[in-house]
C-alpha cells in the first residue's frame, strides 16, 4: 500500500510541478519576450486533470476528505463506526459509478479520436486514466470501510497508520 500511495503522491506532485513551471513559463513569456506558449491553456487543463486525479485516493485513503462531524458528540461509539462504515461504502458506490461513467465517456473519446483543440493531443489516455484512479479512490473507500469493520479501537489505529 505505502509503494501505490508513493506512486500516486509522485504523480499528483509532477503534474502539479509541472502546471506550476509551465504557468511560470507562460507568464515570464509573455511579459518579457511578448509570447506565449502555444498551447498552455490545454496544457494546464491536462496537468490540472493529473494533480486532481492522482491525489483523489491518497485523500480517501488517508480519510482527508471534508466531514461532516457534527454530530459525533452525541453519537456512541458504535454509532459511530457503523457511520463512518456505511459512509465510506456509500462514498465508494458514488466514485465506481462515476469511474464507471467516465469510463464510457474514455471509450466514446477513443472511437472519435478526439484530441485538444491547439495541440491535437488525444485526450483519450487522459480520460480512461482519470476513470481508472476514480476506481482507485472507491477501492480506497473499501479499505477504510473494511478497516471500520475490524473494531473502533483498531480502525483508527489502523486509518492512522495508513497515513
Amino acid at each position: 500500500m505505502k509503494r501505490l500511495q508513493q506512486i500516486l503522491g509522485l504523480g499528483a506532485g509532477t503534474s502539479l510541478f509541472a502546471m506550476m513551471l509551465l504557468t511560470f513559463s507562460d507568464v515570464v513569456g509573455r511579459k518579457l519576450l511578448n509570447a506565449s506558449i502555444t498551447g498552455s491553456v490545454e496544457l494546464t487543463e491536462l496537468c490540472m486533470l493529473g494533480t486532481i486525479f492522482f491525489a483523489l485516493p491518497l485523500v480517501s485513503l488517508a480519510a482527508e476528505h471534508v466531514v461532516f462531524d457534527m454530530l459525533d458528540p452525541f453519537l456512541s461509539k458504535r454509532a459511530m463506526h457503523l457511520q463512518r462504515m456505511l459512509s465510506n461504502l456509500f462514498c465508494a458506490l458514488i466514485l465506481a459509478g462515476g469511474a464507471w461513467l467516465i469510463h464510457l465517456r474514455a471509450a466514446r473519446v477513443f472511437e472519435d479520436g478526439d484530441t485538444t483543440g491547439q495541440l491535437l493531443i488525444p485526450t483519450g489516455p487522459f480520460v480512461q486514466s482519470a476513470s481508472v484512479l476514480l476506481a482507485l479512490a472507491a477501492l480506497m473507500h473499501v479499505v477504510l470501510a473494511a478497516r471500520a469493520l475490524i473494531g473502533p479501537a483498531d480502525a483508527e489505529s489502523a486509518e492512522g497508520a495508513a497515513r
